[in-house]
C-alpha cells in the first residue's frame, strides 16, 4: 500500500517536529546567542544614551539600561536592569526545522535549506527581542522608561503595533513562507496531487 506524498509529508512532519522543539529547548542557549549578538547592537545604535548592554544569561537576556532608579530609604540609587524572555519569539526556529527535515530533498538541499533560513529566522527572533525591550520600557519601567522611549521617536502605539507584530506574525508567517519558497517543487506536486483523482492504489 503506497502513501500519497502529502500524507508522506504529514507523517515525517509529526516524527521530526517534535523532535526539532525538543533539541530546540535543549540547545536554546547557543541558538540565541546570534539573536543576543544582533539584539545589542541594535538596541545601542538606536538608543545609545538608554540601553549599556544586553546580556545573555541561558534562554533570557539581561538588558542593562542606563536609567537609574529612584533613591531607596537608604539612599542608594541602582542601575535598571531589565530581562526579556527571546524564547516566546524563537519557537519558529524548532517548526522551521521540523518542515525541512520532513520535506523530501537530498542532504544538501536541507543544508541549503537551514543556510538561507537560519539568518532570516535570527533576524525576526532579534526584531521580537528589539521590541521586547520597548514593551519593558514602556509598559515595566514606568515613566522612566517612557521619557527615554519618547525621547527617541517612540510612542506607545508604534511599541506596541512592533511587539504584537514580533510576537504573533513574524514567527508563524516567516517558518513556513520560507519553506514554501524553498520548496516550491515540493509544494507544486501537493498540489497537483491534490487534483488527480484518486486511484484504488493510493491513500
Amino acid at each position: 500500500m503506497q502513501l500519497s506524498p502529502l500524507r508522506q509529508f504529514l507523517l515525517a512532519a509529526a516524527l521530526w517536529l517534535p523532535l526539532c522543539f525538543f533539541l530546540w529547548a535543549v540547545l536554546i542557549a547557543p541558538l540565541l546567542l546570534p539573536v543576543a549578538k544582533l539584539s545589542n547592537l541594535v538596541l545601542q545604535q538606536v538608543m545609545p544614551d538608554v540601553i549599556e548592554m544586553v546580556e545573555q544569561d541561558g534562554a533570557a537576556f539581561n538588558v542593562v539600561t542606563r536609567l537609574l532608579t529612584e533613591p531607596d530609604a537608604s539612599g542608594r540609587i541602582g542601575q535598571l536592569i531589565l530581562s526579556s524572555t527571546p524564547m516566546i519569539y524563537a519557537w519558529c526556529l524548532p517548526l522551521f526545522a521540523g518542515l525541512v527535515m520532513a520535506a523530501p530533498v537530498t542532504v544538501r538541499q536541507r543544508l541549503l535549506h537551514f543556510a538561507i533560513g537560519l539568518p532570516v529566522l535570527w533576524l525576526v527572533i532579534t526584531w521580537g527581542s528589539v521590541f521586547d525591550v520597548f514593551y519593558l520600557l514602556q509598559f515595566k519601567a514606568g515613566a522612566l522608561g517612557t521619557a527615554a522611549l519618547e525621547s527617541h521617536g517612540f510612542k506607545s502605539s508604534m511599541v506596541g503595533l512592533g511587539y504584537q507584530f514580533g510576537y504573533l506574525i513574524l514567527p508563524t508567517v516567516t517558518p513556513v513562507a520560507l519553506w514554501i519558497m524553498l520548496n516550491q517543487g515540493f509544494v507544486n506536486q501537493l498540489v497537483e496531487f491534490s487534483r488527480e483523482p484518486e486511484s484504488g492504489d493510493q491513500v
